[in-house]
């Protein structure tokens, strides 16, 4: 039988305006080095309404989106989030990132990529696009595999 996942948490006032300085104070706090990550500060600044897509999924709605983190939190050991280059254009900040992820049963396995959030008018992000190549981040930890995978990619996409 599956485990419940717990109650979402609480989700306050925004605590600030989300620019390049507090994106990076925030988001380099999301994943700690000592354990499970915790996203509960980051949640306030995203919009009830707001959507998530990355590479394998769209999440419509910030409490589906808050589950979905539960569910990663649950599957890992330990996540390290490093941030890169951080830029921002009126409602837009795009950020560049390298995530490792420890699971429970598999080697450690760094994935790069970028996000861009969309701001609301209110402030809080109403869109989030992560970007990255999940295969190939994978495959380069599978001797057999890594050397098919760009073979593959490099003859039929260039």
């Amino acid at each position: 039988m599956k485990k419940k996942l717990p109650p979402l948490p609480e989700i306050g006032a925004l605590p600030e305006a989300l620019t390049v300085d507090s994106l990076r104070r925030y988001w380099s706090k999301t994943y700690n080095e000592n354990g499970k990550p915790d996203w509960a500060h980051i949640f306030p600044f995203y919009h009830p309404e707001m959507t998530f897509h990355d590479s394998i999924q769209i999440i419509q709605g910030r409490e589906p989106f808050l589950r979905m983190c539960q569910r990663l939190t649950k599957r890992s050991q330990k996540l390290v989030m490093d941030i890169g280059t951080v830029t921002q254009t009126e409602n837009k900040l795009l950020f560049t990132w390298t995530m490792t992820i420890v699971y429970k049963k598999a080697p450690s396995t760094p994935l790069y990529g970028a996000t861009q959030l969309t701001l609301h008018p209110d402030g809080r992000i109403i869109h989030q696009r992560d970007f990255y190549d999940l295969w190939g981040d994978i495959y380069n930890n599978i001797p057999v595999w890594k050397k098919f995978y760009r073979w593959f990619m490099k003859t039929f996409f260039g």
